[in-house]
């Protein structure tokens, strides 16, 4: 089901059915999940991500590796626990109600990858997943004419006017600056990663123009640099080292983007949760991306 790729699940608690979700701590570019834990003899705040299969999170307690946690409501303070073990590892699972019926659960063993959805009704779900999330306004290719007659668009410079105007909302067809072969896979766009702990695993990134949505196969702590961003087809680095980002100062990384009249270089920002994007000089004289100051 392709729409789960990068949907922020929205979650409430099971016991006194208030929102689990934080708008102000963004995990993946998205409202974060807010709950207290106990681990270690240890309790704290925890926000982990709204993405489905994604495994980041925030934390102000250390979670020890291979330890069992406990899960408490930030409202009413119940201990979140659901009657399944994990398929994996036999640990207690936790699990959340969704606002659009049924539930998701995940392992309370630290560094276990279990976690499964059930909806209550599966066509109400996904016509509310269709509604809400693939026909949003943010992710729709829009239809209308570039050169519209608008105001604003008569406000524009001639020169502005003549430039290629990618819209927000447009679905990049991505290759790889070095062997040319396609970065989309599951209509994702994926790259291998290194974080700072120099594990090696996957990021997929929201392929729409503007739309920030991204998860990983593993843990990228937020504000932290990627140590290396690589081609998942040919494995070679895609890390520009002698450019950095315009909003952060972070190294960038460099893809190619298909426009309607050229292949253009197309630059991201390698921190975690800096959503910076842009082209070089000489392409900005010929494109622009709507509404884009940021990746």
């Amino acid at each position: 089901m392709d729409i789960i790729n990068f949907i922020s699940l929205q979650v409430k608690c099971p016991v006194c059915n208030k929102s689990l979700m934080d708008d102000d701590y963004k995990i993946d570019n998205e409202s974060s999940i807010k709950l207290f834990v106990e681990s270690a003899g240890k309790t704290g705040t925890l926000r982990m991500s709204s993405i489905y299969g994604s495994y980041n999170y925030l934390a102000d307690v250390d979670l020890p590796a291979n330890e069992l946690t406990k899960f408490f409501c930030p409202h009413c303070r119940e201990l979140l626990l659901s009657n399944d073990n994990c398929n994996t590892c036999e640990a207690p699972m936790v699990s959340l109600n969704l606002d659009i019926g049924g539930k998701i659960s995940f392992c309370s063993r630290k560094g276990c990858t279990d976690h499964n959805i059930g909806f209550e009704d599966l066509s109400v779900a996904l016509k509310k997943l269709y509604q809400d999330y693939e026909y949003s306004p943010k992710h729709k290719i829009k239809q209308e004419d570039v050169f519209m007659h608008d105001k604003k668009e008569k406000e524009k410079s001639d020169a502005e006017i003549t430039k290629e105007i990618i819209e927000t909302g447009s679905f990049l067809q991505i290759y790889c600056p070095h062997c040319k072969k396609t970065l989309i896979e599951d209509a994702m766009f994926k790259l291998r990663i290194i974080n700072e702990k120099n594990e090696m695993g996957y990021l997929m990134l929201s392929p729409y123009l503007n739309v920030f949505s991204s998860k990983s196969t593993i843990y990228l702590p937020e504000e932290k640099e990627l140590n290396d961003i690589r081609c998942f087809q040919c494995d070679a680095s895609l890390k520009v080292p002698e450019r950095k980002c315009d909003k952060c100062g972070t190294t960038i990384a460099k893809v190619m983007v298909s426009a309607h009249t050229k292949m253009i270089d197309f630059y991201i920002c390698a921190r975690k949760g800096c959503i910076w994007h842009g082209l070089s000089e000489n392409d900005l004289e010929d494109i622009r991306l709507e509404d884009s100051v940021e990746w």
